[in-house]
């Protein structure tokens, strides 16, 4: 584990990030970036590629209408990917729009990444999604790497608070996200509707899987969905179902 770091980027905003190397290292890692005690987490997860233009409209709503409120009022810390696309990035904007105060906490492999802080950052790396307020940068030359680590991020922090994984369109790394969060015990609620991956764990809730992968993680009896399609009603329901399972 290293020095944690200040980063600073072009919006002005900033974040506290810390380098660990090894799993054991995180409780103290987290503590040294200001992230301790005991408390609710949502672990966000997936993509938004390859959707229209209305379902992505759709799932920003999602994101400002119910999970950065409910983390807000909850006081609950969040945690997904941290760079500045799809998910992450609509969980960010979502955090600012509403003015919100919860820790947004990003967890990305160093190597894959350019810190605002660097003058020439390589130019295949990705940039970081400045309205997070935490960052853990972990191991990893590959994305999906950081899977694990996400999971076992939201684990520490929870420190036997309830956590809830929201899972959203995603392409193959999702499903390693899913079994990581399945295999720490964490409920993932699916977002039906959002496209490739979410969609194809829902088709296995439904009993209508062709996919190995989904198939096992249905059976795990760790997974339910709601319906995008029907907007409003999907909206109340993630509301209800998140805050029933991360409010106890």
């Amino acid at each position: 584990m290293k020095n944690c770091l200040k980063l600073n980027f072009e919006s002005g905003q900033t974040a506290l990030a810390i380098r660990v190397d090894q799993q054991v290292e995180l409780p103290d890692a987290l503590k040294r970036i200001g992230l301790g005690g005991s408390r609710s987490v949502l672990v966000i997860v997936g993509g938004a590629s390859n959707i229209s233009e209305a379902d992505f409209l759709r799932i920003k709503r999602l994101f400002t209408e119910v999970l950065a409120p409910i983390a807000e009022s909850l006081g609950a810390y969040v945690v997904d990917g941290g760079t500045d696309a799809g998910v992450m990035q609509l969980m960010g904007e979502a955090r600012t729009h509403i003015n919100a105060k919860f820790a947004l906490i990003g967890v990305t492999p160093e190597n894959k990444v350019a810190l605002p802080n660097q003058q020439k950052p390589a130019i295949d790396l990705t940039l970081l999604e400045p309205n997070h307020t935490h960052f853990v940068l972990v191991p990893g030359n590959n994305w999906g790497d950081e899977s694990p680590w996400i999971s076992h991020v939201a684990t520490v922090l929870a420190n036997n608070a309830p956590s809830v994984t929201v899972l959203l369109n995603g392409g193959e790394i999702t499903f390693e996200d899913a079994f990581s969060s399945v295999n720490t015990g964490r409920l993932v609620v699916v977002i039906a509707g959002s496209g490739r991956t979410a969609d194809i764990l829902a088709d296995a809730l439904r009993g209508q899987a062709t996919d190995e992968r989904a198939k096992k993680l249905a059976k795990s009896g760790r997974l339910q969905y709601i319906d995008l399609n029907d907007i409003e009603k999907g909206i109340e329901n993630l509301g209800k179902i998140i805050k029933d399972l991360i409010s106890n």
